[in-house]
């Protein structure tokens, strides 16, 4: 076959073809990865092209569009709900919360306020009369909040919670006691008399002083009115609750208080008490029997005798419960305080959060700043402010971050030479980014994708550093076009070059993202799908409206106007570019080399008079001795020396020599291409890298193994603020949790009894449940509503065998004995609903303690109307409620004997305590056991399930780490398919696959030595660095593919190319991330910002270092080959003659001088002007006569072109 014919056998008219993707491509059919990459690029060209000659409508359609888009803002929801933010979308645990709110509505029972108090001086006893008198006058001070609202006066006895309020049919009576029935407080100063300081209600009587707690004797009080109105149901019903004297029956904290009650254990011996003895075994409320306040709720960090007695305690905690809105909404609606006001819910939600803020107010400010105490308050509205705070945008850090990246940007792209310089580009492509950004946050807000602090504290900072990357990209590219590129395919060839890194690493970061969404928490499947949209939008800006930048930049640049103050004309429209000449000697060019250059400099200028741009090569030559690195040498092709042409362009009018300053010559690609490259890909320097790397992967294992699970609500709140002082104390002492074990329908509760006890049984018997001090029974519905029919049956029997009840009269029995009276007739027949005969067959409660199925449900109805403050002791909660029954002995009709049946229960809850929960893995063990104790209980036919705070936001850590594996293993695998789809390599898909891999491993490491805690939200954080890191891997990856030579030049090629814009990118995204640093939330900074930082510095490591070495040691083969065999002789040029540059060749050089002299001459050839006419030629100069230049007047041969008048 014959070779190429010679420089001299090439007709004088010969061009060189268009430029492809790769300069060389093998004979025959193209590879259809190369081809279908091709087609792909030829796409973008077109795209490019397009975008070019209709620049200015592109750009107003796309700011249009998206500043349409970022209108939706408008509309944006932030959720700062737990329960809506963190329990798992579809889980069972979400099944059973809305299973609770569909029986028994949105909001809990009550609300509480908490105040806990500890001694200044850490570990001091706090069981003291002082300690307890400090503690009486914060929470007085608190209890006597009153908040103004609508024109009334709101305080505590107004919208505190009140357990089991009885129904009197007395008038004066039942008034009466709604003004002092207390208020549900659980604290310490129960124990002593000056609890009842803290109870606001009271109520006045004829002849009598004002009625207070602090002064009422409920035993003596009943006497007094005896002889006036009938009380009896009223005094058995006090008697049940065993209240006795209530508060004036207990001892005084201080005998001197001249209002301690002469009923007082201690009034006359006037001794203080012994604190730690009162307080053993707990307080009681007004009740003895329903309202016991146990120890652990009351004391913290306590300490005992060997014999158990209580010696000391760190904490005092007590709690004040408020009803909730709607309940607070329900007892003032259509009373004559809210006629006139449109009383509504919403308003009693801002009332009770008033309150509940001034409540918090005066309990922080009540001790003065030098007492040995110290106060921590804290309510539900506290927390809700401290979400919204949480879930604010910050606009200072938002602006301060969007400026250091507008400063970066415009910094990085301003160049010495006026022409080159594209700071306005950088600011336009930093402002772009920001605007995609909202539009893509807007978008989301009118999809009805609910934003939270995650969006908001984190989203516009990590969105715009991923953004700005891919302009620092194309930028790059577009003043990097190959010289002799028309100027009206610029943008085309731009895209060509660099769409497909774009479309990949965009692609993978939503790719990223949504894989991230199948972590099935609502807060982060929001943000992933919010990151996913933005990023898309950001892609769109891109590759749509950025492009117009560019082009209109292109024209800036044509008409010689200044970078930034673009009205202004350019001083530098006549420059000179400074040219060595080179020659060539008899050199040996290394095996494997394709290409050869040279590089010259000329002074070019475009003359005013003549509007011509004039090229002057001086006659000097000397000779540049060749790199002595043997990778040095290979990386003088073509294309950097164009690029170092450009590089050294200088803004001057000289015509001499003249040299650049040096920072003005030296930047990341220079960087990369003389001193980094290099310096990597030596045989000693690539074992180091791979050592290196080695030992990161295995710190970030060993890391890995000190994760822990877990996300307390004081990592959250802000360090240093009185709120996370409250959390922290809490935590330490008072790590109690209610929970409640709830009872379904489906199953008949008549019949299953004993299934019922024995999962009561069951779950009291769970390590982390609190017991029940022996001498008190279980906090149960079932028991508490069993032993008061055997009370009743009790009551009948003593009224029967007395004969005050008789088979057809029950009058002169007892209240509870006419109800076993009336209860035991029931058949539950509607056609002979009574049987009179019943009454000494049958029995309420069998003798294993069973109520009678056939009556349980009339029972039911009875207990419920008859037993107010058992029920609310019991928190049954009973759905469907049973209906209301009003019990009069003396009232023995048909109607009034027939006691309608509660329907069946399809709702109904057993209250218990967790305690010593202070680990995610004590948490997970009481979920564990709590679940099994259900799963047997469903055995046995009763549907059951836990529910409380531990159930809701800590059983996502059963399968957390599952889920977490699961999402990063799909987007690997997803990753790959990505970038092997679009790299058309699945060689070096499986090579970023790996060094993504690594990435995700070390990062989990990292968290393990920042001490962060596995939660969703690191979760979502490495799924999406897999998507992330793809920024800094795929452009290295696609620029080893489309090279050519051998791995080691193909490496240090695309390390030249692709330094300069992933480094820029990643310094885009610390800054963008810097600003997360000033966050008032110290989870912020830990939780996003260092492990955001620790990702992009890793990702840069892996992507600018440990790739390229693995891509040389491992790299694919190339797609396209050289189609000749190298020289290894350079032939030498000759001198010019007949006033033109020839170049002779030497006969014994075999047949690849031709493409080695095509080479020279590439690099020989100036770089196009803006403005200055460009001929449509490939990056190869045609051999004409055009091209042949001439001398000028000062005998140096020069070249000239035409050059268009500026517009």
């Amino acid at each position: 076959m014959a070779g190429p014919p010679t420089l001299r056998e090439l007709p004088p008219d010969y061009t060189h073809p268009p430029p492809t993707t790769a300069p060389q491509i093998p004979t025959g059919n193209p590879k259809a990865p190369l081809w279908l990459r091709t087609y792909f690029q030829g796409l973008l060209f077109a795209l490019g092209c397009s975008i070019q000659r209709h620049c200015g409508k592109v750009l107003f359609l796309g700011l249009l569009a998206f500043g349409a888009l970022a209108l939706g803002l408008r509309v944006a929801i932030i959720e700062t709900d737990l329960e809506q933010l963190w329990v798992e979308v579809g889980s069972r645990v979400s099944q059973e919360l809305h299973y609770t709110k569909e029986k028994l509505g949105e909001e809990a029972a009550y609300t509480s306020q908490m105040l806990i108090q500890t001694a200044r001086q850490e570990g001091k006893n706090v069981l003291t009369v002082e300690a307890l008198g400090l503690h009486l006058q914060a929470a007085f001070t608190a209890s006597k909040a009153q908040v103004s609202l609508y024109g009334k006066s709101w305080d505590l006895n107004k919208i505190c919670y009140k357990s089991g309020v009885p129904l009197i049919e007395n008038g004066m009576i039942e008034r009466m006691i709604e003004k002092l029935f207390p208020c549900v407080i659980l604290t310490p100063l129960d124990c002593f008399w000056e609890g009842a300081k803290l109870q606001g209600g009271s109520a006045y009587l004829p002849g009598r002083p004002d009625i207070q707690w602090t002064n009422l004797d409920p035993e003596q009080l009943l006497k007094e009115l005896g002889p006036f109105a009938s009380l009896e149901g009223f005094r058995e019903l006090l008697d049940k609750a065993q209240v006795g004297q209530a508060y004036v029956g207990r001892p005084c904290l201080d005998p001197e208080d001249l209002q301690c009650p002469p009923t007082a254990p201690n009034h006359h011996s006037r001794q203080a008490p012994s604190v730690a003895q009162e307080l053993s075994g707990g307080c009681h409320g007004f009740s003895h029997k329903f309202m016991h306040w146990q120890e652990e709720l009351l004391l913290g960090g306590v300490a005992r005798d060997p014999q158990g007695q209580l010696l000391r305690a760190e904490a005092l905690q007590s709690t004040f419960l408020l009803m909730s809105p709607r309940q607070l909404y329900e007892h003032f609606r259509g009373d004559y305080q809210t006629h006139d006001i449109g009383w509504s819910e919403e308003q009693a939600g801002i009332v009770l959060r008033a309150w509940q803020r001034r409540f918090v107010q005066l309990a922080q400010e009540a001790l003065p700043e030098n007492s040995s105490q110290q106060i921590h308050a804290f309510s539900s509205a506290t927390l809700d402010d401290v979400l919204h705070a949480f879930s604010e945008v910050s606009a200072t850090r938002v602006a301060g971050g969007y400026l250091l990246m507008l400063a970066y940007a415009c910094v990085t792209m301003l160049r010495w030479d006026c022409g080159q310089s594209q700071g306005a580009v950088g600011l336009a492509g930093v402002l772009l980014v920001a605007l995609a950004v909202a539009s893509g946050l807007g978008l989301c807000a009118m999809l009805g994708i609910a934003f939270n602090a995650a969006t908001t504290q984190v989203l516009p900072f990590l969105a715009l550093g991923i953004g700005v990357d891919d302009v620092f990209l194309l930028a790059h590219a577009f003043t990097k076009a190959p010289p002799g590129t028309p100027q009206q395919e610029r943008m085309g060839e731009c895209l060509r070059r660099t769409g497909t890194s774009v479309t990949l690493t965009s692609a993978s970061n939503m790719v990223a993202f949504f894989t991230a969404a199948l972590v099935p928490i609502p807060a982060l499947r929001a943000f992933s799908l919010q990151a996913a949209v933005v990023v898309g939008c950001n892609f769109a800006a891109v590759m749509l409206v950025f492009p117009a930048i560019l082009s209109l930049d292109l024209r800036r640049r044509h008409h010689q106007r200044l970078d930034v103050f673009c009205c202004f004309s350019s001083p530098c429209s006549a420059r000179v570019v400074q040219i060595l000449p080179q020659e060539l000697g008899e050199r040996t060019i290394p095996v494997g080399i394709a290409h050869l250059t040279t590089t010259v400099q000329a002074f070019t200028h475009c003359e005013a008079s003549s509007q011509h741009v004039v090229t002057v090569l001086p006659p000097q030559a000397h000779l540049v001795p060749p790199a002595s690195a043997p990778l040095a040498s290979e990386l003088f092709s073509p294309r950097g020396s164009t690029r170092d042409l450009l590089d050294q362009e200088e803004c001057s009018r000289q015509k001499a020599s003249f040299e650049a300053p040096p920072c003005a010559c030296w930047n990341l690609a220079h960087f990369a291409r003389y001193q980094f490259a290099p310096l990597l890909l030596q045989s000693h320097a690539k074992a180091l890298v791979l050592v290196f790397s080695g030992a990161l992967l295995g710190l970030g294992l060993y890391g890995a193994t000190l994760v822990q699970d877990g996300l307390a609500l004081a990592d959250v709140v802000p360090r240093g603020t009185k709120e996370h002082a409250f959390l922290s104390a809490q935590l330490r002492y008072f790590s109690l949790y209610e929970v409640a074990l709830v009872t379904q329908g489906g199953f008949d509760y008549a019949h299953s009894q004993r299934a019922l006890f024995d999962l009561h049984q069951r779950f009291s018997s769970l390590k982390a449940v609190l017991p029940s001090p022996a001498a008190w029974a279980p906090r149960t519905w079932l028991h508490y509503y069993r032993n008061w029919l055997q009370g009743i049956q009790a009551a009948f029997d003593q009224d029967w065998a007395s004969g005050r009840i008789t088979r057809h009269s029950c009058r002169n029995g007892s209240e509870d004995g006419a109800l076993a009276y009336k209860l035991l007739i029931q058949t539950g027949n509607a056609q002979e609903p009574l049987d009179f005969g019943q009454l000494t067959t049958r029995k309420l409660v069998d003798e294993e303690g069973l109520i009678a199925p056939e009556l349980f449900y009339m029972g039911l109805t009875v207990w419920v109307s008859s037993d107010p403050l058992g029920l609310a002791a019991s928190q049954a909660n009973f759905y469907p409620p049973p209906p209301e029954w009003l019990h009069d002995r003396f009232d023995t009709t048909g109607e009034n004997l027939r006691i309608p049946a509660a329907q069946p229960l399809e709702f109904a809850q057993f209250p218990f305590l967790l305690h010593g929960l202070q680990e995610t893995a004590d948490f997970l063990e009481a979920i564990e056991g709590a679940r099994a104790a259900c799963a047997e209980a469903g055995q046995a036919g009763v549907r059951a399930y836990p529910s409380g705070p531990p159930f809701l936001f800590w059983e996502q850590y059963l399968g957390l780490r599952r889920c977490f594996l699961l999402a990063v293993c799909v987007l690997l695998v997803c990753t790959f398919l990505v970038c092997a789809l679009l790299l058309l390599s699945p060689w070096t898909a499986a090579l970023v696959v790996v060094v993504l891999a690594m990435v995700t491993v070390e990062l989990f490491g990292v968290m393990g030595f920042l001490g962060v805690k596995l939660s969703a939200i690191p979760v979502v954080i490495l799924v999406a660095s897999v998507g992330i890191s793809v920024e800094f891997t795929v452009h290295v990856a696609l620029g080893f593919l489309t090279s050519q030579g051998s791995r080691n030049l193909r490496a240090a090629q695309a390390l030249e190319h692709t330094f300069a814009p992933v480094t820029d990118g990643a310094v885009s995204t610390l800054l963008g991330l810097l600003m997360l640093a000033g966050s008032n939330f110290d989870f912020i900074v830990r939780y996003f910002f260092l492990v955001l930082t620790a990702l992009t510095l890793l990702g840069l490591l892996h992507g600018l270092v440990l790739l390229p070495v693995l891509l040389s040691l491992l790299g694919p083969p190339p797609e396209v080959v050289q189609m000749y065999k190298e020289s290894p002789r350079v032939p030498s040029p000759a001198a010019a003659q007949d006033s033109g540059l020839r170049w002779e060749s030497s006969p014994s050089l075999p047949q690849a001088f031709a493409r080695v002299t095509a080479s020279m001459t590439v690099a020989f050839r100036p770089p196009p002007l803006p403005g200055a006419y460009v001929h449509p030629a490939s990056d190869e100069p045609t051999w004409s006569s055009v091209a042949t230049p001439t001398a000028d007047t000062s005998g140096s041969p020069s070249a000239r072109a035409s050059c268009p008048a500026a517009e």
